[in-house]
Formats: structure tokens, sequence, C-alpha cells
């Protein structure tokens, strides 16, 4: 009996050294499996959609990086007013990051010869909306300046050292300029523009599904929006679910742009 015992009290032993040494590095090893990430990205929008997008992004864990800028939208007093701000407090708990996409969603246009560095510009949004200006180099940071900041104000945490230029359109000049100010510039991979911009008479929601899924690599940034007004048969209801699903059965995993590896460097320089 005593030896029964001792065999019994060491396999309950080799168990429970098992369950305490073995289990915490489980997480981790798990993390570590994650060979094939991708970066889910959201511009700012009409918003109509925001509440499905974060029930599908809680359903799935999967977190993400905004970029918001202060935009019309179909409810409310625009992407960060005050009827929007719960939604992005939340989206702050739960893991999300956050980064500036110019408070009046300013479009670059062209340099203007110099120096110093000047831009033709115009904004889509805010009391200059539709204009065609000539901004200094600090006008346009301050931009990228005020978006941020306001995010910070609502999600209750710091935003990203970065900043995605509406439309992805910029100029050596004007990254170099953004750069001086503190901020880098984020774009998209070829295969990580998710169509949910385009006109949908032409490109239906199956096929930017399908498409997505088979060109998409590890390391792509994808880029979506928080409500388009052109589109008519919205891409994420139907889309965004599947995708991120369909990503995740590939052996897929998400990751947000603090991780990414052109960026986390400049990131933990900038003391963010």
């Amino acid at each position: 009996m005593r030896r029964v015992d001792k065999l019994l009290t060491g396999h309950w032993l080799a168990i429970l050294l098992l369950a305490v040494v073995g289990g915490a590095p489980a997480g981790a090893q798990a993390e570590k499996r994650c060979e094939k990430p991708v970066y889910l990205t959201f511009d700012t929008g009409h918003m109509d959609i925001a509440p499905l997008v974060a029930e599908v992004l809680q359903r799935q864990q999967v977190k993400v990086t905004f970029f918001a800028a202060h935009e019309r939208t179909r409810v409310g007093d625009g992407s960060l007013g005050e009827y929007w701000a719960s939604w992005w407090r939340a989206r702050g708990a739960e893991g999300h990051e956050f980064a500036s996409h110019t408070l009046d969603h300013v479009y670059w246009r062209a340099d203007v010869a110099g120096p110093p560095p000047r831009f033709r510009v115009r904004p889509s949004a805010g009391s200059l909306e539709g204009q065609e200006l000539t901004w200094s180099a600090a006008q346009y940071c301050e931009q990228i300046k005020a978006a941020s900041s306001r995010l910070q104000e609502l999600t209750g945490k710091p935003s990203l050292p970065l900043f995605r230029a509406p439309g992805g359109k910029t100029s050596p000049a004007l990254l170099a300029a953004a750069q001086a100010c503190g901020y880098r510039h984020v774009g998209w991979a070829p295969a990580g523009f998710l169509g949910d911009e385009l006109p949908s008479e032409q490109f239906s929601n199956a096929a930017l599904l399908k498409k997505a899924l088979r060109d998409i690599r590890p390391g792509n940034i994808l880029m979506a929006h928080l409500g388009i007004w052109s589109r008519k048969d919205p891409w994420a209801p139907t889309v965004l679910e599947p995708l991120i699903m369909g990503l995740k059965e590939r052996g897929f995993c998400f990751q947000t742009l603090r991780e990414h590896p052109a960026f986390k460097a400049w990131i933990a320089g900038q003391g963010k």
C-alpha cells in the first residue's frame, strides 16, 4: 500500500507541476506560434456600421487600429463628437489602438514650391470643407495633432504617434514634415485594400471577400472604413466577420500597429 501511495502521490505531484510550471508558458507559446500576423485598420466614415464593427471585433476577440478624423455622420455631431464619445471610450477599454486621420480629413493635393515646405490641401470636413488651401508644414501638423489629442480625450489612452493621410495621398515632403513633428505615416498593402469604398454595382461583397481571402499575405496592413456614403450595399455586415474567420482558418492572427515591426521601435521611441 505504501508503494501505491507513493506512486499516486508522485503521479499527482507530476500533474500539479505540469499545471503550475507548464500552464503559464502555454499561453505565451500559443502567442509565439502566431507566425502570420495581419494588421486590420479602420478609418472613420459616417459611423452607421460602427456598432456592428465593435460587436464583430469583440465576438472574434480581434484588436485593431482606428484612424480617426472628425467627419460628418448620419447621426450625431460628427465621428469625434459627443454623440460617439461612449463608443470610442468602450473601444479604448477593450484594448484597441488609435491614431490620427487629420481632424478635418484633409486631403493632400500637391506640394508648393519652397522652401519652406508648403502644401495644397482640401479638407472634406470641418469649417473649411471643400476649400482649396495652401498650408505650411506647421498647419498640417496641427491637423494631425488635433485628431490625436481628441482621440486621447475620448478613449482615455494616448494615441499612437502615427497618422494616415486621407486617401493615402502624400508626398515625400509631406511625410518628412509629419515625421519632423512626431508622426509616421501608415498606408496599406495592395491586398489589404478591402474595397469597401468601391461601387457595389461593380464590386460585390462576395467578390471582395473572395479576393481578400485569396490575396492577403502575412504582414499585410488591411484597411476598411466605419461607413462609406457612396456604397449602396454596405461591406461590413456581410464581409467583416467571414473575412476574420476565414483568415483565422488560414492560420492568420490579428495584431495592432503597436506590434508592427515597421513601427514598433518608432512608437517606443516617441514614448507612447
